[in-house]
């Protein structure tokens, strides 16, 4: 499995204060946050055009440049400018824009792939169904939708608290609720349990692929 490249983290900017990417480098946290990010980049084909929503500060986009041509990402929180600076030394051709996942600002039939990482729990189980509703409109017949979402457990939680978070205030849907509502919309192709020695399963990476 290749492994993720990042800048150093002084070198990223553009994002607001609850971006995690403090988080990539961290003792506790720093392997399972980049292992997370490894595991979904494995499951994409290379192609012509990927989609990234919720890009967050683009930890992906040095691995995602050696697989597509073009870049989109797709964000609600992060400086398009300022983020954008960060790339342009490496010449990516990247897009960016900032927008919801809920009504994506493409056309239909544009993508080859679409990827989100740690994105989904952060809707409503009622606004699921509209998100992959927009994420198949935006996707090539038989293009493919690479999610990956935390296993909320007690002791996730607990770990969070200690590093000064509360996601209870930011997750709100389960990874069986995202399952059910993509699994209306695409064919299940791969799911991914990343599991810790002691604790079981932290966190799932699934696959689909749009239906002809």
């Amino acid at each position: 499995m290749e492994k993720l490249i990042m800048f150093s983290l002084k070198e990223y900017a553009g994002f607001d204060v609850d971006n995690p990417i403090r988080f990539y480098r961290s003792f506790f946290v720093g392997r399972f946050y980049r292992r997370r990010v490894e595991l979904c980049l494995s499951e994409l084909k290379p192609g012509e055009r990927i989609l990234e929503v919720g890009f967050g500060s683009g930890v992906t986009f040095l691995n995602l440049n050696k697989m597509y041509k073009e870049i989109n990402g797709l964000d609600t929180t992060s400086d398009i400018m300022a983020f954008s600076r960060v790339f342009e030394k490496l010449q990516l051709k990247i897009s960016l824009k900032q927008g919801s996942v809920l009504q994506m600002p493409y056309p239909d039939n544009y993508f080859d792939s679409v990827l989100l990482i740690s994105i989904l729990e952060h809707l409503k189980p009622r606004e699921l169904r509209a998100a992959f509703s927009e994420i198949s409109r935006v996707l090539k017949k038989g293009g493919q939708a690479v999610y990956g979402i935390p296993v909320e457990r007690p002791l996730m939680v607990f770990f969070f608290k200690l590093l000064g978070c509360n996601i209870r205030k930011h997750h709100f849907s389960t990874e069986k609720d995202c399952f059910a509502a993509a699994h209306e919309f695409f064919n299940l192709i791969k799911l991914i349990k990343m599991r810790s020695l002691f604790f079981g399963c932290l966190y799932e990476v699934v696959h689909f692929a749009k239906q002809f």
